[in-house]
């Protein structure tokens, strides 16, 4: 048999139209999470860096509801990319597969905790405009809590969790050559980035401006993922040197 027709015996196998349809998931996934947080980011970051936060809160609450769904769907997305990817990865490290699972679970429970916390500001911030928006008040001091716990649950543990888990898979992807080396060796320099972002945020530097420009290496690399996932999929040879060595083993 010709390796042409061999390939084309490989393409149609069950367990390629398997990993191309997880392939498509794990693309429409990283592409829903991004664009979902990214509204988010857009419909609440202005009102909550406000001066005045407390009083645009209250004025502009169907936005911040709005803004706050668009979050819980980027933190239900990006445990979804983990578990999707999943059965294929595991086939070539089920250890690192699941280990990026947990991790990024973990990630999205406090991705809802960052969320929760701007529906506990949006609550306050209605009675604050009720009494009058006192000059000096408990409810600053409460509102200035709350956005502490949503910076600290966002953007240091939810966003740790996340270099730990998307740097298990990328691995995996990098040694199995599931996807080009290139594009998963670009993910793993973008989360070392990113996690210096984490450090700045943690000794001090405010979550904006120049501090969030080292997150755009790894989202445009998910994007660049995403894209090719959908397109492509995953290496053919790759999925099928996975599947020799699960029937090995």
């Amino acid at each position: 048999m010709s390796p042409s027709i061999m390939d084309t015996e490989m393409e149609r196998s069950p367990e390629m139209t398997s990993s191309k349809t997880t392939a498509r998931i794990v693309g429409a996934l990283l592409i829903a999470a991004t664009a979902a947080s990214l509204l988010g980011a857009v419909l609440t970051s202005s009102i909550v860096g406000a001066p005045d936060y407390l009083v645009q809160l209250a004025a502009h609450q169907s936005q911040v509801t709005v803004g706050v769904l668009f979050k819980f769907v980027a933190a239900l997305g990006s445990a979804g990319i983990a578990i999707a990817l999943y059965p294929v990865l595991r086939k070539h490290s089920e250890g690192l597969a699941l280990g990026s699972v947990a991790f990024r679970i973990i990630e999205g429970v406090f991705y809802l905790v960052a969320a929760l916390s701007l529906l506990a500001l949006l609550s306050l911030s209605q009675e604050y405009v009720s009494a009058g928006s006192p000059a000096a008040s408990t409810y600053q001091i409460l509102g200035t809590w709350t956005l502490a716990v949503r910076d600290w649950a966002a953007f240091v543990f939810g966003v740790i969790p996340y270099c730990l888990g998307a740097s298990m898979y990328y691995y995996v992807l990098y040694r199995s050559r599931l996807i080009p080396r290139w594009l998963s060796g670009w993910g793993l320099v973008g989360l070392v980035m990113l996690f210096s972002m984490v450090l700045l945020v943690v000794f001090g530097q405010k979550p904006t401006g120049m501090t969030l420009v080292l997150a755009v290496p790894i989202a445009l690399q998910e994007m660049v993922l995403a894209v090719w996932l959908i397109l492509k999929g995953f290496n053919p040879s790759a999925i099928a040197s996975g599947s020799t060595k699960t029937d090995t083993d």
